[in-house]
């Protein structure tokens, strides 16, 4: 066997910058995207501030949020989405007052409100009729995900807490090892945390955890898209990290126990000031089951992972705010083994490591002029190393990605419109170092790799990047009707130039006396590849691996992305939504798993096309209990031949000269989500939840039975239908229970218990395949969550 000496990328010699500025001391956000602000002022009659308590609430997203004013009489309401909200103020001695807001801009609005002395009948500063389940701004499929629903989530699998969560959603499918999919999109999913887009690929097996206990909100959508936001547009996940506006010393801890060994850990503290806060968070993990196994015995699939996170936030006045933090954050792991493999005693560590920077600054520069600008630099990395007994191939994988981004916006609010417009760049380097030996041609007599293929492999590349865009939107709102319109530019330089202009555009009409709100969009969409392993994809290496002819370019893919949709309230505790869908894309992304290893390739088919629907029904609160349940019909289809990639033999020259069509590896025709919540006197929750998933494609070249088996187990292989090509359906109930312990003054404890697929059904995500491998999802586990804050 061949040995490799790849010579590493030398990591940037960085740890957690100094802080240079502070932001508000109240809970608005100096880096929000399509999120409003309201800023309340509470009086006497005599026009002198009072402090007094307070209610928040949402029609449609169902927000509620208590606060007290401060002795100002001020509380500022931040990330907030767009809706139509009740604020009620009062304070003993006095009668309650009452506004009622539509937020439907950025731009901060002010909301004055006047106690008057008791008995004398409460003022109602009213600006709307009282609000209606139906969001009547929405324009696109859009997902709201609150401090409510995160605080109350079941326990989840170490490092996963948002990605399930996600995974609720309409039209997103969890497939192994935590990889989401929106609507038959591969690694085309983009978080925005704080307003500053990670296009890289966020799963557990790529990149550090993010974890639940540091977000305040959720917003997630998958169409629709203002014109701001770009390259992966499978799907966007907003995260709106979380924030206090007491004053003085407080925090929270979460503590989670489970199965397989399981501990999970965060613990976060902050100190405000007047108008200045500061604060840490430290989170950890550890598992015996960290990425989806391809066996029912789980071998070698221990990992752990940790997060060091530091934040300022500082008021400089009521009209300019900043906010800057840092995170350190790793994961290492073992790759989990089929059965031949740690008979072999094969043992393959990944690791993954980043070093974040962010600062941001908002500032009111006229009264319906906003302007804002974020900046990020990042230093992020992953490795694989592999011991002599790894079979059938043994890899080495280094990889370093370093950039830095700015982005800055303006937005104009005018009774009718909301303008806005701005900008964004990146500039980094990517380096890659790649080595594999075969160190078997055949497994039990079964030909693995073609016997020509050359027994090793080195690669090593290292490049600079660029994107830049320009951004115009304007959202207009003429009575019932609104209107987005949009337009993009997007320029790309890595292994390939190339840029594109997206316009964009939606429109919804909102029938107030039936609820009815009735919507279209559609998005011309410009996603650049995958940057994991993009150099060694986009180089000509068919020759050298023993394949025939030339590889095709990696190139951005265009698609056109629509949509149409209808939301309904029926009766005051129930709302419909449906949405029906159709995605097509040249050059349609998607990745290639160098077998189990866990280390993909991204590649692209020459086109690709997705359409379906989703119909979500969902209660809106009527009593203790609510409930919720969402259908997803998805078809997806490719069309060879392929590019980019890393196939080995003669397999690349069929999918590089075949013209076929084959359903994408994202084709799950048949997806359900329910869950059901009821409150048990003041402090209890129960809840239940189930999915169903109608199964996976599979696509097997000619496979020995015998060999499969003995790979992977016969009750996995069961568990396939060769004759459809397709994994079985797959099903699971999960249970939960929640107490609130401690409720008092600011401090509170929670436990929540968590027991997972209770009927322990075998499911199999994916099995062995031309672009996936083999992983099989949880069996009965459970998990304990203690939350305590002071």
């Amino acid at each position: 066997m061949a040995d490799f000496a790849c010579s590493r990328v030398r990591p940037l010699r960085a740890g957690v910058l100094v802080l240079a500025a502070w932001c508000a001391a109240g809970p608005a956000a100096a880096a929000q995207r399509g999120l409003g602000e309201l800023r309340v002022h509470v009086t006497d009659e005599t026009g002198l501030p009072v402090a007094a308590a307070g209610l928040l609430k949402g029609a449609a997203t169902a927000i509620v949020r208590r606060f007290e004013t401060d002795e100002r009489g001020a509380y500022v309401a931040g990330n907030l989405p767009f809706d139509r909200y009740e604020i009620e103020v009062s304070r003993q001695g006095f009668s309650p007052a009452v506004a009622r807001i539509d937020v439907g801009t950025e731009v901060p609005i002010d909301v004055s409100l006047t106690l008057r002395v008791a008995p004398v009948e409460a003022s109602v500063d009213v600006t709307a009729e009282a609000g209606a389940p139906v969001d009547r701004f929405r324009l696109g499929s859009v997902e709201w995900i609150g401090p409510d629903r995160l605080r109350d989530r079941t326990s989840s699998v170490p490092g996963r807490s948002v990605i399930e969560l996600v995974d609720q959603a309409p039209g997103w499918l969890l497939e192994a090892n935590g990889i989401l999919h929106p609507r038959g999109s591969e690694y085309q999913v983009q978080y925005v945390i704080d307003g500053i887009p990670l296009r890289d690929n966020r799963s557990p097996a790529f990149a550090p955890l993010i974890d639940a206990g540091d977000v305040e909100s959720l917003r997630v959508r998958t169409g629709g898209y203002p014109a701001e936001f770009g390259d992966k547009l499978g799907g966007i996940i907003e995260v709106n990290t979380a924030r206090d506006a007491r004053q003085g010393l407080h925090g929270r801890a979460d503590l989670q126990a489970g199965s397989d060994r399981a501990l999970t850990g965060f613990v976060s503290a902050q100190y405000g000031k007047g108008r200045t806060s500061a604060g840490a968070a430290v989170a950890g993990l550890r598992t015996d089951r960290y990425l989806d196994p391809p066996v029912v015995e789980n071998y070698t699939n221990r990992g752990g992972a940790g997060d060091v996170s530091l934040r300022a936030d500082r008021a400089w006045s009521d009209a300019a705010r900043t906010r800057a933090s840092a995170h350190r954050q790793s994961a290492t792991f073992l790759v989990p083994n089929e059965a031949l493999q740690e008979a072999a005693g094969q043992r393959q560590t990944r690791s993954a490591d980043e070093t974040l920077v962010q600062i941001s600054h908002q500032q009111v520069m006229a009264p319906r002029l906003l302007g804002s600008v974020r900046a990020m630099a990042r230093d992020s990395g992953a490795t694989l190393e592999s011991n002599a007994a790894s079979t059938p191939i043994r890899p080495f994988q280094d990889r370093r990605l370093r950039d830095a981004y700015v982005n800055g916006d303006l937005v104009v609010h005018t009774e009718r419109h909301d303008l806005k417009v701005g900008g964004e760049a990146a500039a980094g380097s990517v380096g890659e170092s790649f080595a594999a030996a075969i160190t078997a041609y055949a497994i039990g007599g079964v030909p693995v790799f073609d016997a020509d293929l050359p027994a090793s492999f080195t690669f090593r590349d290292r490049r600079a990047s660029r994107e830049e865009a320009l951004f115009a939107q304007d959202v207009i709102r003429l009575g019932p009707a609104t209107v987005s319109a949009g337009l993009r530019y997007d320029r790309y330089r890595l292994a390939v130039e190339d840029q594109a202009l997206s316009p964009r555009v939606a429109v919804s009409w909102y029938a107030e006396g039936a609820d009815l709100l009735v919507r279209a969009a559609y998005d011309r969409v410009f996603q650049t590849p995958a940057v994991e392993n993009v150099l060694l994809s986009s180089s000509n290496v068919v020759g050298l691996l023993g394949g025939r002819g030339s590889s095709l370019p990696l190139r951005p893919s265009r698609g056109h992305f629509s949509e149409v949709g209808a939301s309904k309230s029926i009766g005051a505790h129930l709302r419909v939504d449906g949405t029906y869908y159709y995605r097509t894309a040249d050059n349609f992304a998607d990745d290639d798993l160098l077998l189990n290893t866990a280390v993909s390739f991204p590649i692209s088919f020459s086109r690709g096309s997705v359409r379906g629907f989703e119909i979500a029904l969902e209660s809106l609160g009527a009593g203790p209990a609510s409930w919720s349940v969402n259908y997803t019909h998805s078809v997806g289809t490719g069309h060879l031949p392929v590019s980019g990639g890393l196939f080995l033999g003669d397999r690349a020259a069929a999918l590089l000269e075949s013209s076929e069509t084959f359903p994408l590896s994202q084709d799950q025709r048949h997806t359900v989500r329910g869950r059901f919540r009821a409150r048990f006197g003041s402090r209890g929750i129960a809840a239940a939840a189930a999915q169903f998933n109608s199964g996976l494609p599979v696509e097997l070249d000619a496979a020995d039975p015998a060999l499969l088996a003995a790979q992977y187990g016969p009750a996995i292989v069961e568990r396939v239908d060769f004759g459809a090509e397709r994994v079985r359906p797959s099903w699971s109930v999960d249970g939960s229970i929640a107490w609130s312990i401690l409720e008092r003054g600011g401090r509170t404890l929670r436990v929540h218990a968590d027991v997972f697929n209770v009927f322990d059904r075998l499911n199999v995500i994916n099995f062995a395949g031309l672009f996936s491998g083999t992983a099989i999802a949880p069996g009965r586990t459970w998990a304990v969550r203690l939350e305590a804050g002071f």
